[in-house]
């Protein structure tokens, strides 16, 4: 039997890597250096930094670091750096990828199905809500407020600037006046990055309040909805919103599509027989007086 190795000390707990003294080279490189993981960390998924951060004290210490989170979340929603934000970026990272979505917290009763768009940017405080982006194309150049609430528009202040998270929603039709509704409706759900990590919307003390509504009382081809940054309406990125051909699907394709820019973001539904659409825009405050935190569109069929 061959002789036991002796153990000059006992297993102890994870500790910080260091670089060794004794190192046999006189090189000066440290692989567990923080700006060489810092680095590392830009190629890696949300799962992966956790996985990570999970392995010892050091590495939670260096993959947690927000600057990491920031960059992975503005990576992964491929918009631009909002500045100062009121939650930690692993937080508002977390509350985009563990499927929650606005019915998750209320009217879960109501909730059908889901999909997630994506992200996009208000960097003025002003939206367009419109519903009818065939007409929209037409005026949009030289389009002043008037003209966009003659179309079936909404034009909204006070929006709150930064990143907004874009979802369609498929949802039980509330209990409303029309005898031939089909129990079912489209809603382009859409909401600032920290809204869920909010204590009024967590609570319910804010709430959704209907600023508009357009009526058409025809056989319509589709039912679509769009919510636009308003001072990028011309811009060369949302030009792509009013190129319908090229996202909307053939006329025999019913499956619901989105699409969304820089600073906007649209669905479109193909329909069969109908005899109109009713759309409602509503929004949600911060507060009484707050910024709009939350807007939602709203399409049933007549």
């Amino acid at each position: 039997m061959g002789k036991r190795l002796k153990r000059d000390r006992s297993i102890c707990s994870c500790k910080s890597p260091r670089h060794s003294s004794r190192s046999t080279t006189r090189s000066s490189f440290n692989w567990f250096e923080e700006d060489l993981w810092t680095e590392i960390a830009k190629f890696l998924d949300g799962r992966s930094l956790v996985k990570l951060a999970a392995t010892c004290r050091w590495f939670r210490c260096v993959m947690m670091h927000d600057s990491i989170w920031r960059f992975a979340c503005l990576r992964d929603l491929q918009v631009p750096d909002p500045g100062p934000t009121r939650f930690k970026w692993s937080k508002l990272y977390a509350s985009l990828v563990d499927g929650s979505h606005s019915y998750t917290f209320h009217e879960q009763e109501k909730h059908l199905d889901w999909m997630r768009i994506g992200a996009f940017y208000f960097d003025s405080n002003i939206a367009v809500l419109a519903e009818r982006l065939s007409l929209l194309v037409k005026i949009r150049q030289d389009a002043t407020e008037a003209m966009l609430e003659a179309c079936g528009a909404s034009v909204l202040r006070n929006i709150k600037k930064g990143i907004w998270v874009a979802d369609l929603q498929l949802v039980r039709c509330p209990v409303c006046e029309l005898e031939k509704c089909d129990g079912t409706m489209q809603t382009l759900d859409a909401r600032h990055i920290e809204l869920f990590l909010s204590e009024g919307f967590q609570n319910g003390s804010w709430k959704y309040e209907l600023v508009g509504s357009h009526k058409i009382e025809k056989p319509m081809n589709a039912a679509s909805g769009a919510i636009f940054d308003i001072e990028h309406l011309n811009d060369g990125a949302t030009a792509g919103v009013f190129n319908l051909k090229l996202w909307t699907g053939a006329p025999n394709d019913y499956q619901p599509k989105a699409m969304i820019t820089f600073h906007s973001v649209a669905i479109n539904t193909n329909l069969q027989v109908n005899e109109g659409i009713l759309s409602k825009y509503y929004m949600m405050r911060a507060g009484p007086d707050g910024d709009v935190v939350a807007i939602r569109i709203t399409q049933q069929l007549l």
